[in-house]
């Protein structure tokens, strides 16, 4: 499937090139580009492997939030746990391929965003919430002990924490697991996946491009045209076409995405047109 997708995502989308020249030339929608998300100047497809580890990651946080599930306890019959219950020992099956030893495969970064960042530096880290709370201080409060004093970078930190911790109230209730990558605290695979593709500063006119009324042939052209991806002339030429370079409207320049969509005398009278209709 995922081969099927490289294809799908590396062909080019100008059916009137023969499919032979679209595969050797055609690579033009980049994979990074396409699986983008339209915020970020793609097409929001995801990639296959990031999203089976984001659906994977789901079982890493179902073992810790749904406790008395019966798929849960024969996991921790078999594995056994550790900890406090949230988590299973390694599976460290000898022969074939366990279903469980490869969903904990994605543990390491589903946990990332499950604990606190400042569980490094406590003494006592498998503490319960009783251990740390001290009755003695009037209506109670919190006993925290790291084992050493914070750097000027970690003093954010420790105010978020206890500014997050101010608003708890403890209860005689057993403790639970909140997911830190979403906004309700409860994991989800679209949140999972953001989370795991590559960040990006770009900045992408999506709302431009991508409107509800707008054909989606006019928009993909419209987003094709943004990178510059359009099928024009000189571009055919680089990828070893030999054909004169001509633009077919005026007769006069050479046909470029720039020329054709803009300094083209005959686009700038149909420009004028439609921006006159609008009253610009």
């Amino acid at each position: 499937m995922h081969s099927q997708f490289q294809n799908v995502v590396s062909v080019g989308t100008d059916t009137n090139i023969p499919l032979e020249s679209r595969q050797d030339h055609s690579s033009k929608a980049r994979k990074e580009v396409v699986c983008a998300q339209k915020e970020k100047g793609g097409l929001g497809i995801r990639k296959l492997a990031l999203l089976n580890k984001a659906l994977l990651g789901k079982w890493i946080w179902r073992f810790a939030h749904e406790k008395d599930n019966l798929w849960r306890k024969v996991i921790l019959v078999k594995y056994g746990q550790e900890g406090f219950g949230w988590r299973t020992n390694e599976a460290n099956e000898t022969f074939g391929v366990g279903v469980w030893k490869e969903i904990l495969k994605e543990a390491n970064w589903c946990w990332d965003n499950i604990e606190f960042k400042l569980f490094a530096l406590a003494v006592h880290r498998n503490a319960t919430v009783n251990e740390v709370w001290d009755s003695n201080f009037g209506q109670g409060g919190w006993n925290l002990r790291f084992y050493r004093g914070f750097n000027d970078w970690e003093l954010d930190l420790i105010g978020d924490l206890l500014s997050m911790l101010r608003d708890y109230k403890i209860s005689p209730n057993e403790d639970s697991v909140f997911w830190k990558g979403g906004g309700n605290g409860i994991f989800g695979v679209k949140e999972a996946y953001n989370l795991l593709i590559a960040p990006s500063d770009l900045v992408f006119p999506k709302k431009c491009i991508w409107v509800d009324k707008v054909p989606t042939k006019v928009a993909f052209f419209a987003w094709e045209a943004t990178w510059g991806k359009i099928f024009t002339l000189d571009r055919l030429q680089k990828w070893g076409w030999q054909l004169p370079n001509c633009c077919f409207l005026c007769g006069s320049d050479e046909e470029t995405v720039n020329h054709i969509l803009l300094h083209c005398t005959v686009v700038r009278v149909l420009w004028e047109i439609v921006l006159a209709l609008f009253g610009v």
